[in-house]
């Protein structure tokens, strides 16, 4: 409909485009302390939202925050005026710098690629750090079509990526989603890679294949900061006993370390306190065709864990 603010069968935002540069603007008003400015910016993201929506309870919660915020600054130091303090500092150089925390997520990929050309290089370094930002691009991209701020990808050199983004208090479905996102997006790099390789026979593009896919399968375990710790919250305990027995059965069926890993994960999640009572049936689906979907790419390219024989 001509004034439908959410699609009624996806649920997708439809002013997300809209939403996203006030949420932007809005924390940069937050990040220089301009808090009333940040809270007219958070205020006109609620008529672009369902009342209801998640997002539209975060925003109003949020505005709440900064209101609160500010009368506790202003009852401290009554007729105080923001300092800006590193711009005194910095002076002519402050256009450089912030053209450089502008960029940092290309530089920080640039340092990040230069570490696995470095160990293994070029041709693999290259693709090492490209299937990598296709992992967190994965996160990013399911981020944004949902309406959700997110920061382009972060590279740490030596230890991985990350995408910070806000998740206004969506629902742990929607969570498990975004982080089956990024290894679903692995494997679509990893088949690529893989059909590269029986067309050309250059062990190049297996080696990245399987790096790929053993990579992603491990970022399911279910525990600690592996997307599949996001990916089981919404599980009820059978679903959980289901994603385990699924996760031992491949791997045994591949003799691989990786699938008892994730069955190990998941069968320590059956102790915690944090299953749902009525579960997600499409997130256990979800989990386990992306777990599978790995395991087809580890058993048609030869090898055993990360490379080639």
């Amino acid at each position: 409909m001509p004034d439908a603010l959410e699609c009624p069968q996806c649920r997708l935002l439809v002013h997300s485009y809209q939403m996203e540069q006030l949420a932007a603007q809005a924390r940069l008003h937050e990040a220089h302390g301009e808090m009333q400015e940040a809270r007219e910016c958070w205020l006109a993201c609620l008529p672009l939202l369902p009342p209801q929506s998640q997002q539209a309870v975060w925003i109003r919660d949020h505005i709440h925050e900064l209101e609160a915020g500010a009368h506790a600054r202003g009852a401290a130091q009554p007729g105080a005026a923001p300092k800006s303090h590193w711009a005194q500092r910095l002076g002519p150089l402050g256009p450089v710098v912030l053209a450089l925390w502008k960029f940092k997520s290309v530089l920080s990929f640039v340092a990040f690629f230069g570490v696995y050309w470095q160990m293994w290089g070029a041709s693999f370094g290259i693709g090492f750090a490209v299937l990598i930002l296709i992992h967190e691009m994965g996160h990013f991209i399911d981020i944004k079509r949902r309406g959700l701020p997110a920061d382009m990808p972060m590279f740490v050199p030596g230890l991985g990526a990350y995408v910070r983004w806000n998740a206004m208090g969506v629902s742990l479905e929607t969570r498990a989603a975004i982080s089956l996102a990024g290894p679903l997006a692995g494997w679509f790099a990893a088949a690529i890679c893989a059909w590269l390789w029986f067309q050309t026979h250059n062990g190049l593009w297996g080696a990245l294949a399987r790096t790929s896919a053993w990579l992603n399968a491990l970022n399911l375990i279910p525990l600690w900061i592996f997307d599949g710790n996001n990916g089981i919250r919404p599980l009820n305990k059978l679903e959980r006993v289901a994603l385990m027995g699924v996760s031992a059965a491949l791997g045994y069926a591949l003799w691989d370390i990786v699938f008892a890993l994730v069955a190990i994960g998941a069968g320590a999640r059956l102790f915690t306190h944090d299953s749902t009572s009525e579960g997600s049936y499409p997130i256990t689906a979800y989990f386990i065709a992306v777990l599978a979907a790995l395991a087809m790419i580890l058993l048609v390219v030869p090898g055993r864990g990360i490379g080639m024989p």
